[in-house]
């Protein structure tokens, strides 16, 4: 179980980073464009995703850190089950990093900061950031590894064409 959370670790280690050197260096709402479709800037988020919420009076600072915290509680217990399946463990692993980020971020500043800008004819991605990212990342893995298809055992070796004879 220790490599899972050391990889949520790092994960979340850049995630904070990237966090405080973006707050410390772009202002609020000021788009630094890096490329034709790509901007830095810097925005707080009060809601989740796509700001479901974000302009409630406050009380989902509180609602969204409690599922922060029970889904990576969740998270640990299931790591600790499963630390065989390789898959399973890298998508948790990944979204514990993105749950514990995004929560640290409600707990410090009440609400999630958010810097990454992709657009494209006018249309701007919701900003996100890399909690964000290892987020959808380990959902989509989570998808890809139920949806796969699982090997069967037998308690009968398989034959070979010479035995068949």
């Amino acid at each position: 179980m220790w490599r899972w959370l050391a990889l949520s670790g790092a994960i979340l280690a850049l995630d904070q980073l990237t966090k405080f050197v973006v707050a410390g260096s772009l202002a609020v709402n000021r788009a630094v464009e890096v490329t034709p479709f790509f901007n830095l800037v810097l925005v707080y988020n009060p809601g989740a995703a796509f700001s479901f919420l974000a302009d409630a009076a406050g009380w989902q600072r509180g609602l969204f850190i409690a599922i922060g915290l029970v889904a990576s509680v969740w998270i640990v217990y299931l790591l600790r089950k499963y630390p065989q399946q390789a898959l399973f463990c890298t998508a948790l692993s990944l979204v514990l990093a993105g749950a514990i980020g995004n929560v640290i971020d409600r707990i410090l500043f009440g609400a999630v900061i958010d810097f990454l800008d992709f657009h494209a004819f006018g249309w701007h991605w919701p900003a996100f950031n890399v909690a964000d990212a290892a987020i959808t990342c380990g959902a989509a893995m989570l998808i890809w590894d139920g949806l796969r298809p699982r090997g069967t055992k037998t308690s009968e070796p398989p034959i070979n064409a010479d035995e068949r004879r």
